[in-house]
């Protein structure tokens, strides 16, 4: 059984929380949150506390916190030599206090409060001062049925970098979608088995041989016509350095 303390209780920490909760080879033995409130409707199920001085013993502690606050949070902890991770993409493990041995448990996902995930499905990367600390990650990360990958900072930044554009960059072009179809009167569902369609080519081709419209057949008129179209300025020159950078990729090929 490995004993773990939550510490955050945001969108990752309670996603952490469910998942750790129903498995037989976890016991989370605590949970912490600067404001109690927000675990509160969770005491009947883990012990928990606004008090750092208060944690209890366990083989980890998992830092779920903002990126801003892992370096201060991990300095306020008053023991030493145990185990402490954080759950950050963009931030080093050298964020985190050195009295402490130190490691990185980053889920690849977007996590949103009221929608369910499968912990079986997400990525979990990893990185650990020493290997038996990795072990105990490896553990954990089986327990909850996720493929793992040892990544070290640098590799774990690009894939942050990577993510922004699959993930926030992406749904940032279905919201400018949306406000079209929307200025239109249309109804945005229409669009959904295309976006449906359109990921489930990734799995198939690769990104740039899946890459098809207007900027990849070179079709001056349609492009023309679309920036007409647009009434956003910055949406007009978003909708040009996205053609024109397809266009570059054309080029490439030949």
């Amino acid at each position: 059984m490995i004993k773990v303390v939550i510490l955050g209780s945001g969108n990752v920490g309670r996603h952490l929380f469910k998942a750790f909760k129903n498995n037989s080879e976890i016991e989370i033995t605590q949970w912490y949150s600067r404001n109690i409130k927000d675990i509160h409707p969770y005491s009947n199920f883990v012990e928990i506390t606004d008090q750092l001085d208060k944690l209890v013993l366990a083989d980890i502690y998992i830092l779920a916190v903002s990126d801003d606050s892992i370096h201060d949070l991990s300095n306020q902890l008053s023991f030493s030599n145990r185990f402490v991770c954080h759950t950050s993409g963009s931030k080093s493990k050298n964020e985190l206090n050195q009295k402490n041995r130190a490691g990185v448990f980053y889920p690849l996902q977007t996590f949103t409060k009221e929608i369910e995930v499968d912990f079986s499905k997400i990525p979990i990367c990893l990185e650990s001062s020493n290997s038996e600390d990795m072990i105990t990650l490896k553990k954990i990360s089986k327990t909850l049925g996720c493929s793992y990958y040892e990544t070290d900072s640098n590799q774990r930044e690009k894939l942050h970098l990577a993510a922004v554009f699959v993930n926030n960059f992406t749904n940032h072009m279905y919201t400018i979608a949306k406000d079209i179809t929307d200025k239109s009167k249309i109804d945005f569902n229409i669009l959904k088995p295309l976006i449906s369609e359109t990921v489930n080519k990734i799995y198939k081709l690769d990104p740039k041989e899946a890459q098809t419209g207007p900027a990849i057949r070179g079709d001056n008129k349609t492009i023309n016509k679309h920036l007409a179209s647009l009434e956003n300025e910055k949406h007009k020159e978003l909708y040009k350095l996205i053609t024109d950078l397809i266009n570059d990729l054309d080029h490439e090929k030949l």
